[in-house]
């Protein structure tokens, strides 16, 4: 669950700043299937606009929550995320509420308790053709991200849980099977966590996690501003810095939040200003609660995430 795995996420990343302040087994299936060059599959805008989207229960089996967000911050989200477990066909209903409002639906599929080695071996390919079949009927632009957070050790398919080659191979595996399905409105999102700068066993550099750029199209980093003392700089710059050792490609902050009681309304327009600095696509927020009320309610909340909204044009030049 989401809350487990924040609360587990919590006690991590505080036990690490405590001390701080702030690529493996190759999938068979690559020989047969040729990957394509990464720009085919580069189906929505990067640098050209910038994307700030929202996690908002009950998704995907309403869409009142993102309603209810829109109203409360005068915001209207362009991204709209939800968790997909695993053999949960694609929610084409909700993706298509989503498309009508204007936005595109992240789908983070869980594969909770799934064995990464048999999801490369071809295990589950009837679910997964079926799936990818879903998202080439849906036709509108889809971010699709596969076992989010794999070098944090919260999730079944993570750091000490599943070896990092397994997930490489599945991932592979998985891609080349939506291209053959002919999935060209997939936009692949590589989410890792933030990682300890200074005690890499508690969460470490996602390299070894790494697939291959023909096989990403953006890279999502998750982190919250769990302290009032939090900054950007501190909490996704070691983790940036990282990524941009593999890889250009384009960085999204896919989940992220700050807690009322952790000083939110300055954390917001903190968020914003770090993301315009570094040059990234946008974030998505986590309007939930979970270990924390992530939720953004406070009229000097709602306010700042107005403000950081209408300031925020895009990554900076």
């Amino acid at each position: 669950m989401k809350a487990v795995r924040i609360a587990i996420a919590v006690a991590a990343i505080v036990g690490a700043t405590a001390f701080a302040t702030a690529a493996g087994l190759r999938d068979k299936s690559t020989t047969a299937v040729p990957p394509a060059a990464p720009d085919v599959y580069r189906v929505l805008p990067t640098q050209s606009q910038s994307y700030l989207g929202v996690y908002a229960p009950p998704v995907p089996n309403s869409y009142a929550g993102v309603t209810s967000f829109t109203r409360t911050t005068g915001v209207t989200p362009d991204v709209v995320m939800y968790y997909s477990g695993w053999q949960e066909p694609f929610q084409a209903s909700f993706a298509k509420a989503v498309a009508k409002h204007g936005a595109v639906p992240l789908v983070q599929i869980e594969p909770t308790g799934v064995s990464l080695a048999a999801v490369a071996a071809g295990r589950y390919d009837g679910y997964l053709t079926s799936y990818a079949d879903a998202v080439v009927s849906y036709g509108n632009a889809v971010i699709l991200s596969f076992g989010h957070e794999m070098n944090g050790s919260w999730y079944s398919w993570g750091y000490r849980h599943s070896s990092a080659a397994e997930f490489v191979a599945a991932w592979r595996h998985i891609v080349n099977l939506f291209r053959i399905a002919g999935a060209r409105n997939v936009t692949w999102l590589w989410t890792v966590n933030v990682t300890s700068n200074t005690r890499p066993s508690v969460i470490p550099s996602p390299a070894a996690w790494w697939p291959g750029s023909t096989y990403v199209t953006w890279i999502g980093i998750d982190g919250y501003y769990l302290a009032p003392s939090y900054r950007f700089t501190s909490l996704f710059g070691p983790t940036i810095t990282l990524v941009r050792e593999l890889t250009s490609d384009p960085i999204l902050i896919s989940e992220t939040g700050a807690a009322q009681a952790a000083g939110q309304p300055a954390e917001i327009s903190d968020l914003a200003a770090g993301i315009r600095t570094y040059g990234l696509l946008g974030f998505v927020w986590f309007d939930s609660q979970g270990a924390s009320n992530w939720r953004i309610s406070s009229p000097a909340g709602i306010a700042a995430f107005h403000d950081a909204a209408r300031a925020y044009k895009g990554p900076a030049t």
